[in-house]
């Protein structure tokens, strides 16, 4: 492709196409990540002083709990990030989403032990969001907040100030203007990463570019080939990972289905957790995508499974997602990751999830819906709708 050509293109479509078929915002988010990455460093960096005295006055609490939240795709940041807080901080952390915990915050929440609650949230503005915020305040007698989220006019970034709060606001390129999540998921994920090693942010920025390095790799060379996978008759979608990778298995399992509109159903799970049952999900019309481990130990889990299905010939399509020195025998396509070789694998997922959120973004063209506004049947919204927040009352007999 010539650079005048790049020029005229996002995703390698043209830009005129783009715009006239509501698919240019989605587009440039999930092209413009590697920049937004860089930007995203650099903003926490100028805060990394404050961000560090708030941190330190807050885990010098020894009973601290730790609290990943979110909703919907918001959350799935919390499940990648939980051993990244824990090995930090050597903390109690757990990932919950604002949806259960809306429900049944007694179940979850120790009035007595002092909590910081990490809120992850693109628009600030979901009801659970907030309504999650304030039954811990309410609930718990030492509460913290950091809250991470890409709109500074949210209700997260608002209404929230005091000693207890620290409220990182992302810029402006992450709060994605486009239905599905892109952007805003990998720099809040990043931005977890880096505020999980707060003393050490600065050290930090050759490890952004070596991850925006990657990306930039999979944009420039694997669009060809994440659009012929679309065009293949899948009707459903199989993602799988481990630890960290379950996360993003999850989230891309979201993007296919929430992009298509729900015409290719999906499914998410751990490669473990996939023999007891689930498996059977698997038809002739399923893609199956891996996201391999960077981790040794794991893999010999993963790479059993994969060889079964290989020999079974399940499926439609088998993509495999991880660094290159995985055997590409088992697969019909590996997407690499150069670059990740000597990363863990929460630092790896956050440009593992680019050819999830590519693959959807050709699928939802593929099949005759627009980018920026899949949802014709209206079920889905960029902020959920019809949400009511009911004032919390324990034991309530129904």
């Amino acid at each position: 492709m010539k650079v005048k050509d790049m020029e005229n293109k996002v995703l390698g479509i043209e830009k005129q196409w783009l715009i006239d078929n509501k698919g240019i915002h989605t587009a440039s988010e999930i092209a413009g990540q590697p920049s937004l990455w860089l930007e995203t460093w650099e903003a926490l960096n100028k805060q990394s002083a404050t961000l560090e005295a708030f941190i330190e006055t807050v885990i010098s609490n020894e009973q601290l709990d730790i609290i990943l939240t979110g909703a919907g795709t918001s959350a799935f940041i919390g499940e990648v990030l939980v051993a990244s807080f824990k090995n930090a901080f050597n903390k109690d952390v757990r990932a919950l989403s604002t949806t259960d915990l809306m429900t049944y915050p007694d179940h979850y929440l120790n009035k007595e032990k002092p909590t910081l609650l990490i809120s992850f949230a693109r628009s600030g503005n979901s009801p659970e969001s907030v309504g999650v915020v304030d039954i811990a305040n309410q609930f718990c007698k030492n509460i913290y907040h950091l809250i991470i989220t890409c709109n500074k006019d949210g209700a997260l970034a608002k209404q929230y100030h005091g000693e207890n709060v620290f409220t990182f606001i992302l810029p402006p390129k992450s709060n994605d203007k486009s239905l599905a999540m892109t952007g805003s998921f990998t720099a809040m994920l990043l931005s977890g990463l880096l505020i999980s090693r707060y003393n050490e942010i600065q050290t930090l920025k050759s490890k952004v570019e070596s991850i925006a390095n990657t990306a930039t790799n999979i944009l420039q060379k694997q669009l060809d080939q994440l659009h012929k996978i679309a065009q293949l008759g899948f009707e459903r979608a199989v993602f799988l990972g481990s630890g960290p990778m379950l996360g993003i298995a999850t989230e891309g399992h979201l993007k296919v289905q929430e992009l298509t509109d729900g015409k290719v159903v999906c499914k998410n799970d751990s490669y473990l957790g996939f023999r007891h049952g689930p498996k059977a999900v698997i038809d002739k019309t399923t893609l199956i995508v891996y996201h391999f481990a960077n981790n040794e130990y794991v893999r010999q889990f993963e790479k059993d499974l994969v060889k079964e299905i290989h020999q079974r010939q399940d499926g439609i399509f088998r993509l495999g997602i991880g660094v290159p020195n995985l055997n590409k025998d088992l697969v019909d396509v590996l997407i690499d990751l150069p670059g990740c070789e000597d990363m863990d694998d929460a630092w790896m997922a956050v440009c593992s999830i680019l050819p999830d959120q590519i693959l959807a973004f050709f699928k939802c063209i593929n099949v005759g819906l627009s980018p920026d506004e899949p949802s014709v049947s209206g079920n889905i919204a960029r902020v959920v709708q019809g949400v009511i927040i009911y004032p919390y009352q324990a034991n309530v007999e129904v």
